[in-house]
């Protein structure tokens, strides 16, 4: 393989330029689910798409050429639009997940210790604990009041904001601290959030937990928000900051939850800019990936199934067999990132089958762990399909594993389509630093990725 930076002429560097600059200021405003999920439908909105249910409170007929979405409570995404083949021959779909590994706050997160106050969190999906020490963290998220109005909660990003962090131990007293497993240097529940440490101004000489009341005090006056409301919210810690051009040749992002918005967005740019096709097409972006694609708004949900059974009903299959049918004919690329290949960790990795930065998109054809433990085990007539379609539109791709067979692993969204039926191969850019605080890629590998998502649309 060779760096595709060596082949690229004028035209392509400024394409290439385009999308990864939009790509940064999407990520830059789209840390969470909920404003993953909110900032593309406003881009399908600008793109004249519309929200399935006007069609079905209608029960207006769909046709070819339409453009539709469904939103499911704010965290998960599905896009549609209908091909002159029928629908029950396959669509061709790109699935991402838009959340990221980060800190939720608990349920009764606020309380005081020594003068000090501090929100409870619980740590989401995968992370090492000690990267999330002594750096500027951000809130975003919603709480929502008993009357059912919805407050946005963002904190920490403006240059007004205050930020928040978790503390550490000084070198000076640490000794016994840097003694311990890498794990268990900073425990889960010393993943406690600073935020105060002025008490309230009052005559009453006995009262507690004054700096506490003082926070709440700033929180209702400011936000609206009480104590209570923390019971009926969703808040993320998240890396306060933009994500930037990275390298002195600024050929990199770096940026928090490219792991895996990076795919999210590539895919959807894909998506928006493909021109009609045969075949339905269709792009997911859904919740719950980090923690095993659970709950409603996770791949394991029948959202997807259920919007579809929607459409081709509005199709005029009623058929019970259609969505079945249209699933066991679809193609797929479940566009998620790759660990790209460290020299500085070389190690714990195949370099003949590993990722490499600048060598474009990637293809996996099994993710899981060990002996290929919980993966989608893509079907080498699909993979030759697609090696065919990467060719023909000048698609510059790998194909790798995740690391050495021991080393560990990792799953995608993959073999969730895969046990319906769905034809389906992981497919991303290769991140190094994955799942920390900030993560870093290749402006080429986005480039290529966003690319080969269009390819795969417009030819599988």
């Amino acid at each position: 393989m060779e760096n595709v930076w060596k082949k690229y002429d004028f035209s392509d560097e400024e394409t290439l330029n385009e999308v990864c600059d939009d790509y940064r200021a999407f990520l830059s405003v789209s840390k969470i689910e909920r404003e993953v999920v909110m900032n593309s439908i406003i881009l399908a909105d600008n793109m004249e798409f519309k929200n399935l249910d006007s069609y079905i409170e209608e029960n207006k007929p769909l046709k070819p050429g339409d453009k539709v979405y469904v939103n499911n409570r704010g965290k998960s995404l599905a896009l549609f639009v209908i091909g002159e083949e029928d629908i029950t021959k396959g669509m061709n779909i790109l699935g991402a997940h838009v959340d990221s590994p980060r800190l939720d706050l608990k349920a009764n997160p606020i309380y005081e210790e020594d003068e000090f106050a501090y929100l409870d969190t619980h740590y989401y999906g995968g992370i090492k604990k000690y990267q999330w020490v002594t750096i500027p963290l951000a809130l975003h998220g919603v709480v929502v009041k008993k009357d059912g109005e919805v407050i946005a909660v963002e904190i920490g990003e403006d240059d007004e904001d205050p930020v928040f962090g978790i503390t550490d131990l000084l070198p000076h007293l640490g000794q016994e601290q840097m003694k311990k497993e890498a794990s268990k240097v900073i425990e889960g529940e010393k993943l406690d959030l600073l935020i105060g440490s002025v008490p309230l101004q009052t005559d009453e000489k006995d009262e507690k937990d004054l700096v506490k009341k003082n926070v709440l005090e700033i929180l209702n006056r400011k936000y609206r928000i009480e104590e209570d409301d923390f019971l009926s919210a969703e808040i993320e810690v998240v890396p306060a900051g933009n994500a930037r051009d990275f390298g002195f040749d600024q050929s990199m992002i770096m940026g928090y939850g490219q792991d895996d918005k990076v795919c999210a967005y590539t895919s959807l740019r894909a998506f928006l800019d493909c021109p009609p096709c045969g075949r339905t097409i269709s792009c997911i972006l859904v919740d719950k990936e980090e923690i095993g694609s659970v709950g409603a708004t996770g791949m394991h949900s029948s959202f997807y199934e259920n919007a579809l059974q929607e459409i081709c009903n509005l199709l005029g299959h009623t058929e019970n067999t259609a969505v079945s049918r249209c699933l066991s004919n679809s193609f797929m690329l479940s566009s998620d990132v790759n660990a790209a290949y460290d020299p500085l960790y070389s190690d714990v990795m195949d370099k003949r089958n590993a990722s490499f930065f600048n060598q474009g998109v990637v293809f996996c054809k099994y993710t899981g762990s060990r002996g290929k433990s919980g993966s989608n085990d893509a079907n080498a007539e699909f993979i030759a399909k697609l090696r065919r379609i990467m060719d023909d539109h000048n698609v510059h791709f790998q194909i790798s594993e995740l690391g050495k067979v021991d080393a560990g692993g990792g799953g995608t969204i993959a073999y969730i389509l895969a046990n319906r039926n769905v034809n389906v191969i992981d497919c991303g850019v290769g991140v190094l630093s994955m799942h920390a605080p900030w993560e870093i890629t290749s402006k080429a590998d986005i480039y290529e990725a966003y690319k080969c998502y269009l390819a795969f649309l417009q030819d599988a």
